[in-house]
C-alpha cells in the first residue's frame, strides 16, 4: 500500500489543535491542520487527504456544511467529527449524514490515535473495511500471543480448531486479558483471513446509531441519510464481524441481530430486499450473559445463538507463570519504542510482580512495565521503578471516599465517579474499566449529573 496522504485536522482552539497534531504524528501519520471552515474548503482536492478530523464547530462553517463539501469534492475520504458534550445530538446528524465517527471531547491521545487507525483502514475501492492501515494486504496484523500457561495454550489450540468453521463464537474475560487479540487470532486462523476484519463496540454508539452502523440504510430512509451506507455486516464480506460489548446492545437491537444471525441476511433501514451475508460473527462480553438474562437486560434465544463456541480467558491472576514472560516482552518493547537501553528485570521487581493481584489483567501489566521503563536510569528494572505500592490498589484511594453520616448512595455514586476520572486524568474508558461499569454507563451517568447540575442553576 502507497504511503498514506497527509491527515486535514479542522481546529480553532490552538491548543486542542497541537495536542492532536503531536499524538497524530507521534502515531506515524503526516498531518496538516488549518483553524477555519474556509482554510479547509481552500485545500479540499481529490486524493489530496486520507482523511479529515474536524471541529463542528470550526471558525466559519458547521458540522454538517463541511461534511458536505468534503463529501462533494472526496466522497471516499474518511470524515471524523469532534463535539463537545453537550451536541451528542450534531455528532448523530453528522454520522447519519456520512460521517465515519465522531470524538467526544474532551478525549484522550489514545482513543484519538485508534479512532483514527481505525478510519483510514475503513475505506477501500469498494467501500469494504479494512483492518488496519499499515497491511499492505488489508489482512488483520495479528499481534504475537505471548504465553507459557497450559490453560491459555489449550485455549488457543481450541481457537485454532473452531476458527475454519463459521459458527459464532462467545469470547468472555475480565478486561484487559486479551479478549480483543483472542477475537483477532480466531480470523487469521479461519477460511478467509484475507477478507475484512471489522469491528464495533456496541458501548460506544448511541442507540439511534447502532441499528444504521450494523446493517446500513438507504438514502432518504431519515432525515440526514444524503447516501447510502453499508453497514458492518456487508462491509465484513466473507470475513468476521466482532461485537464487542455486546452486553451493551440495546434490546430492540438484539431482536434484529437474532433475525440476522439467523437469517444470514441483513435489512437496510428504509431498504425494500433483505442482503444476504457471509460474515462470522464473534462476540465478546466482560460480563456474564447468563446473569444478563436472568436480569432482563440481554435475550436468552440471542445468548443462545452466539455461545455456540464458548471461550473463556483466565485472569493474569490465574497465570503467574505467564508474569514475567509477558514484562520482558513488554520491557522489550517499550525500550525499542523509547530508545532506552533496558534490558532486564532485577530479581526482586520480578518477585513483586508476580505478588501483585493484577485486577487490571495483562493491560495494567502492559501500563506498568512502560512506566517503569521510561523512569529506569540504568540497564535493568528495579523494584522501586515498577510504582506498585502506590497502584495496587486500582480503586480511588480511601480518603478520596471518606464521607459523612447522611450521606446518599447517590451522592456517593457520584463522588467515586468523578474522584476516579481525576485520578486517571478524565480518559473515559480506564475510568469506565477501574468502576466496573461499561463506557456507556458512565457516560449515561456524567449526562445526569450535567442535567442535574443545569437544573439547579
Amino acid at each position: 500500500m502507497a504511503e498514506l496522504a497527509p491527515i486535514l485536522v479542522v481546529e480553532d482552539h490552538p491548543n486542542i489543535r497541537t495536542e492532536i497534531l503531536k499524538t497524530l504524528t507521534a502515531a506515524g501519520f503526516q498531518v496538516e491542520a488549518v483553524s477555519s471552515g474556509a482554510e479547509a474548503y481552500e485545500r479540499f482536492s481529490p486524493a489530496a487527504y486520507s482523511l479529515v478530523i474536524a471541529d463542528e464547530n470550526a471558525s466559519g462553517t458547521d458540522g454538517l456544511t463541511l461534511l458536505n463539501s468534503v463529501k462533494n469534492k472526496m466522497p471516499q475520504i474518511p470524515v471524523i467529527m469532534m463535539t463537545g458534550n453537550g451536541s451528542v445530538q450534531n455528532a448523530v446528524k453528522t454520522m447519519q449524514a456520512g460521517a465515519a465517527d465522531y470524538l467526544l471531547k474532551p478525549f484522550a491521545a489514545e482513543t484519538l490515535a485508534k479512532t483514527v487507525k481505525r478510519a483510514v483502514g475503513a475505506v477501500n475501492g469498494n467501500g469494504a473495511r479494512r483492518c488496519d492501515p499499515r497491511q499492505s494486504d488489508g489482512a488483520v496484523k495479528v499481534k504475537e500471543t505471548i504465553t507459557a500457561n497450559q490453560k491459555m495454550l489449550d485455549i488457543l489450540k481450541q481457537a485454532r480448531g473452531v476458527a475454519p468453521s463459521s459458527a459464532t463464537v462467545l469470547i468472555r474475560g475480565e478486561s484487559g486479558t486479551g479478549k480483543e487479540l483472542l477475537a483477532a487470532y480466531v480470523h487469521q486462523h479461519g477460511r478467509h483471513p484475507q477478507a475484512p476484519y471489522v469491528a464495533l463496540n456496541c458501548a460506544a454508539l448511541p442507540d439511534t446509531l447502532a441499528e444504521s452502523e450494523l446493517f446500513g440504510h438507504e438514502k432518504g430512509s431519515f432525515t440526514g441519510a444524503v447516501g447510502r451506507k453499508i453497514g458492518k455486516f456487508e462491509q465484513a464480506q466473507k470475513g468476521t464481524v466482532v461485537l464487542d460489548e455486546i452486553s451493551e446492545m440495546p434490546l430492540p437491537l438484539q431482536a434484529k441481530l437474532l433475525r440476522v444471525l439467523q437469517e444470514k441476511e441483513v435489512d437496510r433501514i428504509g431498504g425494500n430486499r433483505p442482503v444476504p451475508i457471509e460474515a462470522r460473527v464473534i462476540a465478546i462480553s466482560n460480563v456474564d450473559l447468563k446473569t444478563a438474562v436472568v436480569e432482563g437486560k440481554f435475550r436468552e434465544d440471542l445468548y443462545y445463538r452466539i455461545n455456540v463456541i464458548p471461550l473463556l480467558l483466565p485472569p493474569l491472576r490465574e497465570r503467574k507463570d505467564d508474569i514475567e514472560l509477558l514484562a520482558k516482552h513488554f520491557l522489550e518493547k517499550f525500550s525499542r519504542a523509547n530508545r532506552k537501553k533496558v534490558t532486564g528485570l532485577d530479581r526482586a521487581a520480578v518477585k513483586m510482580l508476580c505478588a501483585h493481584e493484577w485486577k487490571g489483567n495483562v493491560r495494567e501489566l502492559e501500563n506498568v512495565i512502560e512506566r517503569a521503563v521510561l523512569i529506569a536510569d540504568g540497564p535493568r528494572i528495579l523494584a522501586e521503578h515498577l510504582l506498585l505500592d502506590s497502584s495496587a490498589d486500582t480503586s480511588p484511594s480511601s480518603e478520596h471516599l471518606a464521607f459523612q453520616a447522611g450521606c446518599t448512595v447517590r451522592q456517593m455514586e457520584k463522588k467515586l465517579i468523578f474522584n476516579t476520572l481525576k485520578e486517571v486524568e478524565d480518559n473515559r474508558t480506564q475510568a469506565a474499566e477501574l468502576l466496573g461499569i461499561s463506557i456507556r454507563t458512565l457516560r449515561n451517568k456524567l449526562h445526569e449529573y450535567k442535567a442535574e447540575a443545569a437544573s439547579e442553576s
